[in-house]
Protein backbone atom coordinates (compact mmCIF):
# COMPACT_ATOMS: atom_id res chain seq x y z
CA UNK A 1 0.00 0.00 0.00
CA UNK A 2 2.54 2.48 0.60
CA UNK A 3 4.44 2.22 -2.14
CA UNK A 4 1.15 2.60 -4.08
CA UNK A 5 0.29 5.57 -2.14
CA UNK A 6 3.89 7.08 -2.76
CA UNK A 7 3.77 6.91 -6.13
CA UNK A 8 -0.02 8.16 -6.95
CA UNK A 9 0.86 11.29 -4.47
CA UNK A 10 4.36 11.89 -6.12
CA UNK A 11 1.62 12.08 -9.57
CA UNK A 12 -0.59 14.24 -7.83
CA UNK A 13 2.03 16.60 -6.34
CA UNK A 14 4.08 16.88 -10.05
CA UNK A 15 0.28 17.53 -11.69
CA UNK A 16 -0.51 19.95 -8.75
CA UNK A 17 2.94 21.84 -9.23
CA UNK A 18 2.35 22.26 -13.16
CA UNK A 19 -1.19 22.77 -13.29
CA UNK A 20 -2.12 24.67 -10.39
CA UNK A 21 -5.74 24.90 -9.47
CA UNK A 22 -5.71 20.94 -10.87
CA UNK A 23 -8.49 18.78 -9.02
CA UNK A 24 -6.95 16.10 -8.65
CA UNK A 25 -5.16 16.87 -5.35
CA UNK A 26 -8.68 17.08 -3.95
CA UNK A 27 -9.82 13.91 -5.26
CA UNK A 28 -6.68 12.38 -4.04
CA UNK A 29 -7.24 13.95 -0.30
CA UNK A 30 -9.98 11.41 0.48
CA UNK A 31 -8.19 8.24 -1.01
CA UNK A 32 -5.48 9.48 0.91
CA UNK A 33 -6.74 10.00 4.24
CA UNK A 34 -7.48 5.81 3.71
CA UNK A 35 -4.03 4.44 3.30
CA UNK A 36 -3.10 7.22 6.42
CA UNK A 37 -5.85 5.36 8.56
CA UNK A 38 -5.20 1.73 7.16
CA UNK A 39 -1.79 2.44 8.43
CA UNK A 40 -2.47 3.43 11.95
CA UNK A 41 -4.79 0.69 12.65
CA UNK A 42 -1.98 -1.66 11.74
CA UNK A 43 0.84 0.32 13.69
CA UNK A 44 -2.23 -0.17 16.38
CA UNK A 45 -2.48 -3.38 16.41
CA UNK A 46 1.57 -4.07 16.17
CA UNK A 47 2.09 -2.12 19.25
CA UNK A 48 -0.77 -3.64 21.70
CA UNK A 49 -0.63 -7.10 20.18
CA UNK A 50 3.16 -7.64 18.79
CA UNK A 51 3.71 -11.30 19.38
CA UNK A 52 0.25 -12.15 20.61
CA UNK A 53 -2.24 -14.91 18.93
CA UNK A 54 -5.23 -14.60 21.23
CA UNK A 55 -8.51 -13.73 19.36
CA UNK A 56 -8.33 -10.23 20.07
CA UNK A 57 -5.18 -9.99 18.11
CA UNK A 58 -6.31 -11.93 15.74
CA UNK A 59 -9.29 -9.88 14.95
CA UNK A 60 -7.19 -6.65 15.29
CA UNK A 61 -4.61 -7.69 12.66
CA UNK A 62 -7.23 -8.68 10.62
CA UNK A 63 -9.32 -5.71 10.57
CA UNK A 64 -6.25 -3.64 9.80
CA UNK A 65 -4.92 -6.34 7.17
CA UNK A 66 -8.94 -5.41 5.31
CA UNK A 67 -8.02 -1.63 5.75
CA UNK A 68 -4.87 -2.07 4.25
CA UNK A 69 -6.35 -3.98 1.48
CA UNK A 70 -9.45 -1.51 0.99
CA UNK A 71 -6.60 1.28 0.93
CA UNK A 72 -4.57 -0.17 -1.39
CA UNK A 73 -7.83 -0.81 -3.96
CA UNK A 74 -8.61 2.35 -3.83
CA UNK A 75 -5.44 4.06 -4.49
CA UNK A 76 -5.38 1.56 -7.87
CA UNK A 77 -8.93 2.58 -8.71
CA UNK A 78 -7.78 6.13 -8.60
CA UNK A 79 -4.93 5.86 -10.16
CA UNK A 80 -6.17 3.92 -13.24
CA UNK A 81 -8.60 6.45 -13.28
CA UNK A 82 -6.26 9.29 -13.77
CA UNK A 83 -3.15 7.71 -15.55
CA UNK A 84 -2.00 9.41 -18.14
CA UNK A 85 -2.56 12.65 -16.09
CA UNK A 86 -0.54 11.26 -13.66
CA UNK A 87 2.32 9.37 -15.47
CA UNK A 88 2.39 12.18 -17.94
CA UNK A 89 2.81 15.14 -14.99
CA UNK A 90 4.97 13.38 -13.19
CA UNK A 91 6.98 12.82 -16.70
CA UNK A 92 7.35 16.21 -17.21
CA UNK A 93 8.52 16.81 -13.49
CA UNK A 94 11.31 14.83 -13.79
CA UNK A 95 12.13 15.97 -16.84
CA UNK A 96 12.41 19.82 -15.91
CA UNK A 97 15.79 19.80 -13.91
CA UNK A 98 17.29 18.81 -17.79
CA UNK A 99 15.08 21.06 -19.73
CA UNK A 100 16.42 24.10 -17.49
CA UNK A 101 20.12 22.96 -17.89
CA UNK A 102 19.65 21.99 -22.01
CA UNK A 103 18.15 26.24 -22.14
CA UNK A 104 21.23 27.56 -20.13
CA UNK A 105 23.34 25.24 -22.60
CA UNK A 106 21.08 26.54 -25.45
CA UNK A 107 22.03 30.68 -23.74
CA UNK A 108 25.75 29.58 -23.48
CA UNK A 109 25.81 28.33 -26.92
CA UNK A 110 24.29 31.75 -28.43
CA UNK A 111 26.46 33.98 -26.94
CA UNK A 112 29.66 32.03 -28.08
CA UNK A 113 28.05 33.15 -31.73
CA UNK A 114 28.91 36.50 -31.46
CA UNK A 115 31.54 38.03 -33.38
CA UNK A 116 33.28 40.99 -31.83
CA UNK A 117 33.29 42.92 -34.75
CA UNK A 118 29.28 43.08 -34.81
CA UNK A 119 29.03 42.85 -30.73
CA UNK A 120 28.47 46.70 -30.77
CA UNK A 121 25.45 46.51 -32.91
CA UNK A 122 22.22 47.53 -31.13
CA UNK A 123 20.09 44.47 -32.57
CA UNK A 124 23.19 42.17 -30.62
CA UNK A 125 23.41 44.24 -27.54
CA UNK A 126 19.79 44.37 -27.49
CA UNK A 127 19.32 40.40 -28.23
CA UNK A 128 22.04 39.29 -25.74
CA UNK A 129 20.63 41.83 -22.39
CA UNK A 130 17.07 40.20 -22.84
CA UNK A 131 18.44 36.36 -22.96
CA UNK A 132 20.54 37.40 -19.92
CA UNK A 133 17.65 38.47 -18.10
CA UNK A 134 15.88 35.31 -19.25
CA UNK A 135 18.56 33.16 -17.81
CA UNK A 136 18.72 34.89 -14.95
CA UNK A 137 14.92 34.74 -13.93
CA UNK A 138 15.17 31.15 -15.02
CA UNK A 139 18.27 30.43 -12.76
CA UNK A 140 16.01 32.28 -9.49
CA UNK A 141 12.84 30.01 -10.64
CA UNK A 142 14.12 26.77 -11.14
CA UNK A 143 12.87 24.81 -8.41
CA UNK A 144 9.58 25.94 -9.47
CA UNK A 145 8.86 23.28 -11.84
CA UNK A 146 5.85 25.37 -13.34
CA UNK A 147 7.57 28.44 -13.58
CA UNK A 148 11.10 26.61 -14.69
CA UNK A 149 9.64 25.60 -17.77
CA UNK A 150 7.91 28.71 -18.83
CA UNK A 151 11.39 30.64 -18.47
CA UNK A 152 13.41 27.82 -20.11
CA UNK A 153 11.37 28.13 -22.97
CA UNK A 154 11.63 31.70 -23.26
CA UNK A 155 15.23 31.59 -22.83
CA UNK A 156 15.54 29.18 -26.31
CA UNK A 157 13.10 31.89 -27.39
CA UNK A 158 15.43 34.43 -26.68
CA UNK A 159 18.46 32.39 -27.24
CA UNK A 160 17.19 31.90 -31.09
CA UNK A 161 16.79 35.83 -31.32
CA UNK A 162 20.34 36.46 -30.59
CA UNK A 163 21.00 33.45 -33.32
CA UNK A 164 19.33 35.43 -35.77
CA UNK A 165 20.91 38.65 -34.65
CA UNK A 166 24.55 37.00 -35.41
CA UNK A 167 23.00 35.82 -38.65
CA UNK A 168 22.27 38.95 -39.85
CA UNK A 169 24.87 41.01 -38.59
CA UNK A 170 27.11 40.59 -42.05
CA UNK A 171 24.56 41.71 -44.09
CA UNK A 172 23.73 45.38 -42.34
CA UNK A 173 26.62 46.91 -43.83
CA UNK A 174 25.29 46.51 -47.25
CA UNK A 175 21.83 47.08 -46.27
CA UNK A 176 22.46 50.36 -45.16
CA UNK A 177 24.31 50.79 -48.21
CA UNK A 178 21.94 50.45 -50.17
CA UNK A 179 19.19 52.04 -48.22
CA UNK A 180 21.25 54.96 -48.13
CA UNK A 181 21.75 55.28 -51.81
CA UNK A 182 18.03 54.58 -52.28
CA UNK A 183 16.58 57.40 -50.42
CA UNK A 184 19.19 59.87 -51.93
CA UNK A 185 17.42 59.40 -54.91
CA UNK A 186 13.92 59.33 -53.82
CA UNK A 187 14.91 62.98 -52.09
CA UNK A 188 15.88 64.25 -55.43
CA UNK A 189 12.51 63.25 -57.05
CA UNK A 190 10.93 64.77 -54.22
CA UNK A 191 12.48 68.35 -54.39
CA UNK A 192 11.92 68.00 -57.96
CA UNK A 193 8.42 67.51 -57.36
CA UNK A 194 7.99 69.98 -54.63
CA UNK A 195 8.74 72.52 -57.11
CA UNK A 196 5.80 71.89 -58.81
CA UNK A 197 3.44 72.69 -55.19
CA UNK A 198 4.01 76.69 -55.50
CA UNK A 199 2.19 77.48 -58.87
CA UNK A 200 -0.27 74.90 -58.29
CA UNK A 201 -1.43 76.27 -55.35
CA UNK A 202 -0.83 79.96 -57.22
CA UNK A 203 -3.51 78.10 -59.58
CA UNK A 204 -5.96 77.43 -56.91
CA UNK A 205 -6.33 81.12 -55.47
CA UNK A 206 -6.60 82.57 -59.34
CA UNK A 207 -8.93 80.17 -60.30
CA UNK A 208 -10.84 79.01 -57.40
CA UNK A 209 -12.90 79.85 -54.37
CA UNK A 210 -10.10 80.83 -51.75
CA UNK A 211 -12.03 78.32 -49.47
CA UNK A 212 -10.81 75.63 -51.83
CA UNK A 213 -7.27 76.03 -50.91
CA UNK A 214 -7.11 77.34 -47.54
CA UNK A 215 -6.34 74.20 -45.61
CA UNK A 216 -3.48 73.35 -47.82
CA UNK A 217 -1.98 77.27 -47.27
CA UNK A 218 1.07 75.69 -45.28
CA UNK A 219 1.96 73.13 -47.31
CA UNK A 220 4.75 74.31 -49.32
CA UNK A 221 6.66 75.18 -46.05
CA UNK A 222 5.82 72.02 -44.06
CA UNK A 223 6.95 70.32 -47.26
CA UNK A 224 9.79 71.75 -47.34
CA UNK A 225 10.42 71.21 -43.16
CA UNK A 226 9.72 67.35 -43.75
CA UNK A 227 12.35 67.77 -47.09
CA UNK A 228 15.39 69.74 -44.66
CA UNK A 229 14.75 67.38 -41.84
CA UNK A 230 15.29 64.50 -44.32
CA UNK A 231 18.43 65.71 -45.85
CA UNK A 232 19.87 65.90 -41.95
CA UNK A 233 18.43 62.44 -41.36
CA UNK A 234 20.19 61.25 -43.95
CA UNK A 235 23.81 62.96 -43.39
CA UNK A 236 23.26 61.57 -39.82
CA UNK A 237 23.09 58.37 -41.34
CA UNK A 238 26.07 58.37 -43.88
CA UNK A 239 28.33 59.50 -40.24
CA UNK A 240 27.22 55.95 -38.46
CA UNK A 241 27.92 54.21 -41.69
CA UNK A 242 31.40 55.53 -41.54
CA UNK A 243 31.70 55.08 -38.02
CA UNK A 244 30.43 51.02 -38.38
CA UNK A 245 27.20 51.72 -37.05
CA UNK A 246 24.52 50.41 -40.19
CA UNK A 247 22.25 50.11 -37.58
CA UNK A 248 21.79 53.58 -36.49
CA UNK A 249 22.36 54.77 -40.07
CA UNK A 250 19.04 52.10 -41.22
CA UNK A 251 17.15 53.26 -38.32
CA UNK A 252 17.95 57.11 -39.55
CA UNK A 253 17.46 56.27 -42.95
CA UNK A 254 14.03 55.17 -42.03
CA UNK A 255 13.23 58.61 -40.71
CA UNK A 256 13.95 60.35 -43.55
CA UNK A 257 12.21 57.75 -45.40
CA UNK A 258 9.18 59.00 -43.33
CA UNK A 259 9.79 62.46 -43.47
CA UNK A 260 10.55 62.60 -47.48
CA UNK A 261 6.48 60.35 -47.39
CA UNK A 262 5.18 63.09 -45.47
CA UNK A 263 6.71 65.69 -48.06
CA UNK A 264 5.28 63.46 -50.79
CA UNK A 265 1.31 63.91 -49.11
CA UNK A 266 2.13 67.55 -48.55
CA UNK A 267 3.10 68.37 -52.39
CA UNK A 268 0.24 65.84 -53.95
CA UNK A 269 -2.55 67.00 -51.87
CA UNK A 270 -1.89 70.82 -53.44
CA UNK A 271 -1.51 68.97 -57.00
CA UNK A 272 -4.20 66.77 -56.44
CA UNK A 273 -6.79 69.36 -55.34
CA UNK A 274 -5.76 71.37 -58.49
CA UNK A 275 -6.63 68.56 -60.73
CA UNK A 276 -9.69 67.18 -59.06
CA UNK A 277 -11.35 71.03 -59.21
CA UNK A 278 -10.79 71.62 -62.41
CA UNK A 279 -12.51 68.47 -63.18
CA UNK A 280 -15.50 69.44 -61.35
CA UNK A 281 -14.97 72.98 -63.01
CA UNK A 282 -15.88 71.75 -66.53
CA UNK A 283 -18.47 68.94 -65.55
CA UNK A 284 -20.10 69.61 -61.76
CA UNK A 285 -22.48 67.63 -62.50
CA UNK A 286 -20.73 64.61 -63.23
CA UNK A 287 -20.24 63.77 -59.31
CA UNK A 288 -23.66 64.71 -58.13
CA UNK A 289 -25.15 62.46 -60.64
CA UNK A 290 -22.78 59.26 -59.63
CA UNK A 291 -24.58 60.45 -56.07
CA UNK A 292 -27.65 60.65 -57.55
CA UNK A 293 -27.84 57.32 -59.12
CA UNK A 294 -26.64 55.62 -55.35
CA UNK A 295 -29.81 57.42 -53.92
CA UNK A 296 -31.86 55.55 -56.27
CA UNK A 297 -30.30 52.20 -55.96
CA UNK A 298 -30.94 52.47 -52.01
CA UNK A 299 -34.60 53.49 -52.47
CA UNK A 300 -35.30 50.74 -54.48
CA UNK A 301 -33.32 48.38 -51.89
CA UNK A 302 -35.60 49.93 -49.46
CA UNK A 303 -39.03 48.95 -51.54
CA UNK A 304 -37.52 45.40 -52.51
CA UNK A 305 -37.21 44.65 -49.24
CA UNK A 306 -39.99 46.33 -47.62
CA UNK A 307 -38.28 48.76 -45.66
CA UNK A 308 -40.12 51.69 -47.27
CA UNK A 309 -41.61 52.69 -44.08
CA UNK A 310 -38.35 52.59 -42.03
CA UNK A 311 -36.13 54.21 -44.69
CA UNK A 312 -38.07 55.79 -47.39
CA UNK A 313 -38.26 59.07 -45.37
CA UNK A 314 -34.50 59.20 -44.45
CA UNK A 315 -33.88 58.59 -48.33
CA UNK A 316 -35.76 61.30 -49.67
CA UNK A 317 -34.89 64.03 -47.25
CA UNK A 318 -30.94 63.23 -48.85
CA UNK A 319 -32.29 64.11 -52.29
CA UNK A 320 -32.65 67.63 -50.63
CA UNK A 321 -29.58 67.58 -49.47
CA UNK A 322 -27.85 66.68 -52.92
CA UNK A 323 -30.47 69.83 -54.61
CA UNK A 324 -28.84 71.87 -51.65
CA UNK A 325 -25.11 71.13 -52.11
CA UNK A 326 -26.06 72.09 -55.98
CA UNK A 327 -27.46 75.28 -55.53
CA UNK A 328 -24.59 76.27 -53.91
CA UNK A 329 -22.42 76.78 -56.85
CA UNK A 330 -22.97 80.70 -57.19
CA UNK A 331 -21.03 83.21 -58.41
CA UNK A 332 -17.70 84.18 -60.15
CA UNK A 333 -16.01 81.42 -58.17
CA UNK A 334 -18.27 78.59 -57.07
CA UNK A 335 -16.64 76.76 -54.00
CA UNK A 336 -16.60 73.56 -55.92
CA UNK A 337 -14.39 72.05 -52.67
CA UNK A 338 -17.36 72.80 -50.31
CA UNK A 339 -19.71 70.92 -52.98
CA UNK A 340 -17.10 67.87 -53.01
CA UNK A 341 -16.91 67.42 -49.46
CA UNK A 342 -21.21 67.76 -49.05
CA UNK A 343 -21.48 65.28 -52.26
CA UNK A 344 -19.01 62.85 -50.38
CA UNK A 345 -20.92 62.98 -46.60
CA UNK A 346 -24.22 62.47 -48.54
CA UNK A 347 -22.46 59.59 -50.16
CA UNK A 348 -21.07 57.98 -47.03
CA UNK A 349 -24.52 58.35 -45.24
CA UNK A 350 -26.67 56.71 -47.91
CA UNK A 351 -24.06 53.88 -48.24
CA UNK A 352 -24.16 53.49 -44.59
CA UNK A 353 -28.10 53.18 -44.38
CA UNK A 354 -27.63 50.62 -47.34
CA UNK A 355 -25.74 48.63 -44.99
CA UNK A 356 -27.64 49.15 -42.45
CA UNK A 357 -30.56 47.39 -44.52
CA UNK A 358 -28.41 44.67 -45.93
CA UNK A 359 -27.93 43.73 -42.13
CA UNK A 360 -31.46 43.95 -41.03
CA UNK A 361 -32.25 41.97 -43.45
Amino acid sequence: MDKRQSIASAGVEASTALRPGDRLASQWTQTEKQCFDAGAAYLAAVDQYDGITTAAARSAFDRATAQLHDASVAVDRFYDAHRQSLEHASAQFAATPRLVQDALGEADAARSTVDEQYAGYPSLRQAWHELDAATTTLQNDQRDPLRAREHAALVRERAATLRAAVESAPGKLREAHTALSSVRTRMQAVRTRSEGIAPAFSALLREFNAKSSADLSHNERSSARHIEQADEDLRAARSALDAGNPEQALELVGQARSHLGDAEHLVDAVTDRVRLLRAVKADPKETENKVRFTLRDAQQLAVNRGLVAEWGSVLDAQLARIDRAGSALTGAHPDYWSYLQDLDAISDFIAGVIERMRSSH
